[in-house]
């Protein structure tokens, strides 16, 4: 039976910025708007991370049962190393996805959109294909389209309209740099596990873009969001202030460029979140400014 470090692990909490900070930059535009409900952002923080933890679960589960992360450098996973059995992770996942659920209908009958209960249902089926069913399509090189998608778009302009009940050019412009930043964790993570990905049959874009294309995504991915910050600067002008953490991006671009591999590339991981979280910081803040 895994232990309850291991199932922290499982949950991958170095993936847990790509569900904090988009509820964050949703919540800067709704104050921007003047319409920001405190109780609202906390319980979309809430639906967040439950789906982030559940995906994380749910993908541990189908790769482990498909036999593709036996071989893996990253994180622990729960099936794949044996610590739990598939059904205990099935389980995990699908008790977040439904604590995710609940917490949306909340949202959506405080609201009345009742059409954001097709968004929240579209997240959940993305969850669980990504690595889930017969066709999963993050195994078709399409992990970053629902990435940026959910993580960037959905989270980012849903935040501020189950806020503000309206959704505007700010939240979804916002969204951008936040869905790329996103991209940019998945690609550094399919960046070090190319190799295996490749001879297990798992075509991730990493894959069928190869080892130097890829880099140079990743590096793409990580530059650009301080661009859209700049763009942003007419209409809201501290919107620069994301510009301060500009520094933190400069050693995993580096060590990417360099040609880190395998084990070096879980410290980029761990850099990609950590700027992700402080871009995320003082880009809400320079919004909602």
């Amino acid at each position: 039976m895994a232990t309850p470090a291991q199932w922290l692990a499982g949950a991958r909490p170095r993936t847990l910025p790509a569900a904090v900070v988009p509820v964050a930059v949703g919540t800067g535009v709704a104050v921007s708007e003047g319409g920001a409900v405190w109780w609202r952002a906390l319980l979309a923080l809430f639906v967040a991370l439950a789906l982030q933890i559940g995906v994380n679960y749910a993908n541990d589960y189908s790769d482990g049962v498909k036999g593709t992360d036996r071989e893996r450098v990253g994180p622990m996973r729960l099936v794949g190393s044996g610590a739990a059995a598939p059904r205990q992770v099935l389980a995990a996942a699908l008790g977040c996805f439904l604590a995710a659920a609940v917490a949306g209908l909340v949202l959506v009958v405080a609201t009345r959109a009742w059409w954001l209960l097709l968004v929240g249902l579209a997240a959940i089926l993305a969850a669980w294909f990504y690595t889930g069913g017969s066709r999963p399509y993050g195994y078709r090189a399409l992990g970053e389209i629902s990435v940026f998608v959910f993580f960037g778009l959905v989270a980012v302009a849903g935040t501020a309209y189950v806020q503000a009940e309206r959704l505007t050019w700010l939240s979804v412009a916002a969204a951008v740099p936040v869905g790329l930043l996103a991209c940019a964790l998945l690609v550094v993570n399919n960046l070090r596990d190319i190799g295996t990905d490749g001879t297990s049959g798992k075509r991730t874009l990493a894959v069928v873009l190869g080892d130097r294309r890829t880099r140079t995504l990743y590096s793409l991915a990580l530059l650009l969001p301080f661009a859209f910050a700049l763009v942003l600067a007419p209409a809201r002008p501290f919107s620069v202030l994301a510009l301060l953490a500009l520094p933190l991006a400069l050693a995993p671009v580096k060590a990417v460029r360099a040609g880190a591999t395998g084990p070096a590339l879980i410290a980029t991981l761990q850099q990609t979140g950590r700027l992700q979280l402080v871009f995320g910081a003082l880009f809400a803040i320079g919004l909602a400014l």
